[in-house]
């Protein structure tokens, strides 16, 4: 009876171990990767809530800051305030620029 269980309660002990570790749904590598995947859809929370409290920021400026939204109409739409003159600067369309190669050739 002794052999018995020295033989077969360690062979019970490993095929469980075995179990615990490679197969099933809870496994030891499934446990790992979803503790991974967590941890992955935390960071993403994480830097989703930041953008969310910048833009509420940003909302709460505009709402109730003046100067920001001259600043954001002067930048985007181009507005001016009367008396002032607006120059805008634009490099013409067929501007061809040299490449750095062909730069190269005619130092030489």
């Amino acid at each position: 009876m002794s052999r018995l269980k020295k033989t077969i309660l360690p062979a019970i002990l490993l095929l469980a171990a075995y179990y615990a570790v490679f197969s099933g749904e809870y496994s030891w590598f499934a446990l790992r990767e979803v503790r991974m995947e967590l941890e992955e859809a935390e960071d993403e929370f994480a830097k989703k809530r930041q953008q969310i409290d910048s833009l509420l920021a940003l909302a709460d400026s505009v709402e109730s800051d003046p100067s920001m939204l001259e600043r954001i109409a002067r930048e985007r739409f181009g507005m001016i305030r009367e008396g002032e003159t607006l120059y805008r600067f634009a490099e013409p369309p067929n501007l061809v620029r040299p490449s750095v190669d062909s730069a190269r050739m005619e130092r030489r």
